[in-house]
């Protein structure tokens, strides 16, 4: 009797997490997916190739989770962007994990299932839908982004090309601004593919732009990204907080090594984004 009610209890305990998370998922598109030549399906899950990660590895129904913040909310919402090279998405690692701890903070956060694998302009569809969708139904002073690696990218991608009008309107939220209040980038990929490796074309920066955070590391691969997109900021006389480490790598979300020093930085920087002290 003890065993099975200690059984119900760990059930009680174990099960709402999970299906909190499944009722809180929402698709972005409510009739057909813009440029999309396959049906909706769910996405496709791979849980064999790193020990405790779960990897999207094809979305053709982008969704978005949401994380309601815990106690008191700040009037700020977040969207984060998974990374995985535009092939996968490493869902919980800088998905689910980013979420709750934003969460914890009092911000309203979103985990973004963007369309993969080599989606890149739908990709871009997806976030600029997002940010719309989020500011019609929560109607939050401020809305930013947050990425890693390849989703760092999308998210520069969106706080860039934000008065481009990639798809049809499909209704009342697609009349709001699709442009973040705010973009962190956490090992950005991708933003030095120009001539020389400086700054990707298709990033235009205005005097729109929002301010950003960037945290890389020398010992990144992709670390010049990081370089050339806060020295394009720095040009613009743009508003950027660049950190940028010996040792850190890439890939780690919030879980080991030397880099795991970024989450206190942008705690920081984001409390003086959102209460206006910039």
């Amino acid at each position: 009797m003890r065993k099975t009610l200690l059984c119900c209890l760990l059930c009680l305990t174990i099960l709402p997490a999970s299906a909190q998370e499944t009722n809180q998922e929402t698709a972005l598109w409510p009739g057909k997916v813009p440029g999309s030549v396959k049906a909706k399906n769910p996405a496709v899950k791979d849980l064999t190739s790193e020990q405790s990660v779960i990897r999207l590895t094809e979305v053709t129904n982008p969704t978005l989770a949401v994380y309601p913040p815990v106690g008191e909310s700040n009037g700020a919402a977040v969207i984060v962007s998974p990374g995985g090279g535009y092939q996968v998405l490493a869902y919980n690692k800088e998905g689910t994990e980013i979420a709750q701890w934003l969460a914890r903070q009092g911000y309203t956060a979103f985990v973004l299932a963007y369309r993969i694998p080599n989606q890149q302009e739908g990709a871009l569809q997806d976030i600029q839908r997002a940010i719309r969708v989020v500011r019609h139904q929560y109607h939050l002073q401020q809305v930013g982004v947050i990425g890693f690696s390849a989703g760092a990218s999308l998210s520069a991608r969106a706080a860039t090309r934000f008065t481009e009008r990639l798809y049809p309107a499909v209704d009342e939220a697609d009349s709001l601004s699709c442009r973040p209040d705010f973009a962190m980038l956490i090992y950005p990929a991708y933003l030095d593919q120009g001539d020389n490796r400086t700054l990707t074309p298709e990033l235009t920066l205005t005097p729109q732009t929002p301010p950003m955070f960037i945290f890389a590391t020398s010992d990144d691969f992709y670390g010049n990204s990081a370089l050339v997109m806060a020295q394009a900021l720095r040009d613009h006389k743009l508003p950027v907080d660049l950190h940028f480490l010996a040792k850190g790598g890439h890939g780690y979300g919030m879980r080991r090594g030397p880099g795991l020093v970024w989450p206190g930085m942008a705690e920081t920087w984001l409390k003086q984004i959102t209460s206006g002290k910039k």
